[in-house]
Protein backbone atom coordinates (compact mmCIF):
# COMPACT_ATOMS: atom_id res chain seq x y z
CA UNK A 1 0.00 0.00 0.00
CA UNK A 2 3.06 1.84 0.64
CA UNK A 3 4.71 1.97 -2.51
CA UNK A 4 0.71 2.14 -4.76
CA UNK A 5 0.21 5.78 -1.86
CA UNK A 6 3.85 6.55 -2.80
CA UNK A 7 3.07 6.19 -6.86
CA UNK A 8 -0.04 7.97 -6.36
CA UNK A 9 1.82 10.97 -4.58
CA UNK A 10 4.17 11.25 -7.22
CA UNK A 11 1.70 10.98 -9.60
CA UNK A 12 0.22 13.69 -7.93
CA UNK A 13 3.27 15.81 -7.57
CA UNK A 14 4.13 15.28 -11.14
CA UNK A 15 0.45 16.46 -12.08
CA UNK A 16 1.05 19.32 -10.36
CA UNK A 17 4.49 20.26 -11.22
CA UNK A 18 3.13 20.67 -14.60
CA UNK A 19 0.54 22.92 -13.83
CA UNK A 20 2.63 24.88 -11.82
CA UNK A 21 4.94 24.85 -15.10
CA UNK A 22 2.60 26.10 -17.52
CA UNK A 23 1.40 28.45 -14.90
CA UNK A 24 5.40 29.77 -14.86
CA UNK A 25 5.55 29.36 -18.85
CA UNK A 26 1.83 31.40 -19.32
CA UNK A 27 2.94 34.16 -16.90
CA UNK A 28 6.86 34.46 -18.38
CA UNK A 29 4.24 35.17 -22.11
CA UNK A 30 2.14 37.80 -20.80
CA UNK A 31 5.03 39.14 -19.00
CA UNK A 32 6.67 39.46 -22.78
CA UNK A 33 3.46 41.15 -23.67
CA UNK A 34 3.43 43.66 -21.19
CA UNK A 35 6.85 44.60 -21.83
CA UNK A 36 6.26 44.51 -25.54
CA UNK A 37 3.02 47.18 -25.08
CA UNK A 38 5.36 48.78 -22.68
CA UNK A 39 8.09 49.53 -24.38
CA UNK A 40 6.39 50.75 -27.16
CA UNK A 41 5.65 53.53 -24.28
CA UNK A 42 8.50 54.08 -23.01
CA UNK A 43 7.35 53.94 -19.41
CA UNK A 44 10.73 52.63 -17.54
CA UNK A 45 12.51 56.24 -19.20
CA UNK A 46 12.29 59.45 -17.29
CA UNK A 47 9.55 61.94 -18.07
CA UNK A 48 12.50 64.03 -18.93
CA UNK A 49 13.93 61.80 -21.57
CA UNK A 50 10.78 61.26 -23.00
CA UNK A 51 10.00 64.45 -23.73
CA UNK A 52 13.40 65.29 -25.12
CA UNK A 53 13.32 62.51 -27.78
CA UNK A 54 9.36 61.06 -27.69
CA UNK A 55 8.18 57.66 -27.49
CA UNK A 56 9.83 55.15 -29.83
CA UNK A 57 7.60 52.32 -31.44
CA UNK A 58 4.28 54.80 -31.94
CA UNK A 59 4.12 55.06 -35.37
CA UNK A 60 6.06 51.37 -36.06
CA UNK A 61 8.08 49.25 -34.04
CA UNK A 62 9.93 48.75 -36.98
CA UNK A 63 12.47 51.35 -35.72
CA UNK A 64 15.12 50.47 -38.62
CA UNK A 65 12.26 50.79 -41.31
CA UNK A 66 12.66 54.29 -43.81
CA UNK A 67 9.93 56.76 -44.72
CA UNK A 68 7.76 56.42 -47.84
CA UNK A 69 9.12 59.11 -50.21
CA UNK A 70 5.93 58.66 -52.25
CA UNK A 71 3.25 60.78 -50.99
CA UNK A 72 -0.67 60.47 -51.57
CA UNK A 73 -0.75 63.29 -53.82
CA UNK A 74 2.20 62.31 -55.87
CA UNK A 75 1.23 58.95 -56.72
CA UNK A 76 -2.27 60.09 -57.40
CA UNK A 77 -1.79 63.46 -59.70
CA UNK A 78 1.03 61.76 -62.04
CA UNK A 79 2.28 64.28 -64.82
CA UNK A 80 0.72 63.20 -67.70
CA UNK A 81 3.06 61.24 -70.08
CA UNK A 82 4.03 63.32 -73.28
CA UNK A 83 3.66 61.18 -76.99
CA UNK A 84 6.88 61.06 -78.69
CA UNK A 85 4.88 62.73 -81.57
CA UNK A 86 5.88 66.80 -81.55
CA UNK A 87 2.69 68.46 -81.01
CA UNK A 88 3.38 71.99 -81.58
CA UNK A 89 5.04 73.22 -85.27
CA UNK A 90 8.61 74.99 -84.79
CA UNK A 91 7.33 78.25 -86.24
CA UNK A 92 4.36 78.04 -83.36
CA UNK A 93 7.00 77.16 -80.80
CA UNK A 94 9.21 79.43 -81.26
CA UNK A 95 6.74 82.52 -81.80
CA UNK A 96 5.82 81.49 -78.23
CA UNK A 97 9.30 81.70 -77.07
CA UNK A 98 9.58 85.17 -78.60
CA UNK A 99 6.72 85.91 -77.05
CA UNK A 100 7.16 85.22 -73.59
CA UNK A 101 10.65 86.40 -73.52
CA UNK A 102 9.39 90.05 -75.07
CA UNK A 103 6.55 90.48 -72.27
CA UNK A 104 9.39 89.25 -69.66
CA UNK A 105 11.73 92.06 -70.83
CA UNK A 106 8.89 94.35 -71.05
CA UNK A 107 7.63 93.94 -66.85
CA UNK A 108 11.56 93.92 -65.98
CA UNK A 109 11.35 97.02 -67.47
CA UNK A 110 8.52 98.71 -65.72
CA UNK A 111 9.32 96.96 -62.34
CA UNK A 112 12.96 98.32 -62.61
CA UNK A 113 13.42 101.37 -63.92
CA UNK A 114 16.71 102.77 -64.99
CA UNK A 115 18.07 104.70 -61.63
CA UNK A 116 18.51 108.55 -62.29
CA UNK A 117 21.67 110.27 -62.69
CA UNK A 118 22.87 111.33 -59.37
CA UNK A 119 23.40 115.10 -59.22
CA UNK A 120 26.88 115.50 -57.69
CA UNK A 121 26.27 119.26 -56.65
CA UNK A 122 26.14 120.54 -53.16
CA UNK A 123 24.09 122.94 -51.49
CA UNK A 124 27.00 125.68 -51.52
CA UNK A 125 27.31 125.07 -55.25
CA UNK A 126 24.15 125.27 -56.27
CA UNK A 127 23.30 128.05 -54.20
CA UNK A 128 26.39 130.31 -53.49
CA UNK A 129 28.72 129.71 -56.16
CA UNK A 130 26.18 130.82 -58.98
CA UNK A 131 28.13 132.51 -61.95
CA UNK A 132 27.17 136.29 -62.27
CA UNK A 133 25.89 136.74 -58.23
CA UNK A 134 27.84 139.83 -57.00
CA UNK A 135 27.07 140.07 -52.71
CA UNK A 136 26.21 143.39 -51.67
CA UNK A 137 27.17 144.29 -48.31
CA UNK A 138 24.72 147.24 -46.99
CA UNK A 139 25.70 150.50 -45.77
CA UNK A 140 25.05 151.03 -41.92
CA UNK A 141 22.67 154.00 -41.18
CA UNK A 142 23.17 153.98 -37.44
CA UNK A 143 26.37 153.42 -35.32
CA UNK A 144 25.66 150.54 -32.86
CA UNK A 145 27.41 149.25 -30.13
CA UNK A 146 26.71 144.98 -29.32
CA UNK A 147 28.35 145.58 -25.84
CA UNK A 148 25.90 147.62 -24.53
CA UNK A 149 22.85 147.94 -27.10
CA UNK A 150 19.65 145.04 -26.48
CA UNK A 151 19.21 142.42 -29.11
CA UNK A 152 16.41 142.92 -31.93
CA UNK A 153 14.62 139.55 -31.77
CA UNK A 154 11.01 138.74 -32.50
CA UNK A 155 9.57 139.35 -28.80
CA UNK A 156 11.53 142.69 -28.80
CA UNK A 157 9.89 143.86 -32.12
CA UNK A 158 6.73 142.81 -31.14
CA UNK A 159 6.31 143.26 -27.02
CA UNK A 160 3.59 144.78 -27.60
CA UNK A 161 1.34 141.88 -28.59
CA UNK A 162 2.55 139.68 -26.31
CA UNK A 163 -0.18 138.93 -23.52
CA UNK A 164 0.87 138.06 -19.73
CA UNK A 165 4.17 140.12 -19.19
CA UNK A 166 3.85 142.80 -16.87
CA UNK A 167 3.63 146.84 -17.35
CA UNK A 168 6.44 147.74 -19.58
CA UNK A 169 9.11 150.68 -17.69
CA UNK A 170 11.55 151.47 -20.20
CA UNK A 171 10.58 150.97 -24.02
CA UNK A 172 14.76 150.75 -24.67
CA UNK A 173 14.75 147.47 -22.35
CA UNK A 174 11.28 146.14 -22.29
CA UNK A 175 12.01 142.86 -20.56
CA UNK A 176 14.29 143.89 -17.79
CA UNK A 177 13.24 142.21 -13.90
CA UNK A 178 10.24 143.64 -12.87
CA UNK A 179 8.24 143.31 -9.38
CA UNK A 180 5.17 145.34 -10.22
CA UNK A 181 3.15 142.09 -9.49
CA UNK A 182 4.42 141.56 -6.03
CA UNK A 183 5.09 145.00 -4.91
CA UNK A 184 1.69 146.85 -3.14
CA UNK A 185 -0.45 149.29 -5.24
CA UNK A 186 0.46 151.77 -2.35
CA UNK A 187 4.05 152.06 -2.87
CA UNK A 188 3.96 151.83 -7.14
CA UNK A 189 1.82 155.05 -6.46
CA UNK A 190 4.41 156.91 -4.68
CA UNK A 191 7.41 155.17 -6.46
CA UNK A 192 9.43 157.40 -9.47
CA UNK A 193 10.28 156.20 -11.96
CA UNK A 194 13.08 153.82 -12.59
CA UNK A 195 16.38 155.35 -13.91
CA UNK A 196 16.80 155.51 -17.73
CA UNK A 197 19.40 152.56 -18.55
CA UNK A 198 22.91 153.70 -19.50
Amino acid sequence: MRRRGHTRESEIGKCLSQMWEEEEEEKEKEEEEVQQNSAALDNEDNPSQIQRRGHFGIITMDQDSELETLTTVRATYVAPKSHDVRLKGIRGELMEKHLAQRISEKIRAEQNPPTPKTDFCSTSQRDFSVTGFVPLSLETTQVHDYKTDEAITFWSENQQRVEGVTAVETPTSPFRKSAFFTKPISERLDETKPPPDN
